[in-house]
């Protein structure tokens, strides 16, 4: 059972990951629609949350940080790799993720986990039913299958929305991460 975190602006992880800072006009046009802010803080808590049951925390913050790395948003893999370094991961295992093959791994869980992340990252249309079918045969269960492609879609989904305002922030005129006018 996951349990419910209030929502609280200053933890805000796409705030954070994009740079934006509270009171900037980036800031406030992102939070017009605070729902949406709510929801998306709220599907990273509720897909991050230890107690959640089926996929262990560290496979699911590998399968994060190899699914960043995928797409090419190191900033955002970053913060998935910090995420990983403060928990006992294994560290083959956050090599691979970080900068291997899936098939460096032994044959099980996170294996198939990590090629079934490329598969719907890269080359969504062999997300199909054979590739799903992988999953079980890893030992994973259905409610973790399920678990696992709305983490894949949350995290390509994050990347964007990052991704998009940090695109926006020279027209803003917002301070970057590092305090200069972009």
């Amino acid at each position: 059972m996951t349990t419910q975190v209030e929502y609280h602006i200053d933890n805000d992880v796409i705030d954070q990951l994009a740079g934006l800072q509270a009171g900037s006009s980036l800031h406030a046009l992102r939070h017009q629609r605070e729902k949406v802010a709510q929801a998306s803080q709220g599907s990273y808590d509720t897909l991050f949350d230890p107690a959640l049951a089926g996929i262990g925390l560290d496979e699911r913050l590998l399968v994060a940080l190899y699914a960043c790395r995928l797409a090419g948003a190191a900033d955002v893999a970053a913060h998935y790799r910090a995420r990983l370094e403060a928990l006992p991961a294994d560290a083959t295992q956050l090599a691979v993720a970080a900068a291997g093959e899936p098939e460096q791994l032994p044959a099980g869980r996170l294996r198939a986990m990590l090629i079934f992340t490329r598969a719907l990252t890269e080359r969504p249309v062999e997300g199909d039913k054979a590739a799903l079918h992988t999953l079980p045969a890893a030992g994973i269960s259905t409610p973790a299958v399920v678990a696992l492609s709305q983490l894949i879609a949350f995290i390509s989904y994050q990347i964007r929305v990052v991704a998009g305002l940090k695109a926006m922030k020279p027209a803003s005129n917002q301070p970057d991460c590092g305090g200069e006018q972009a």
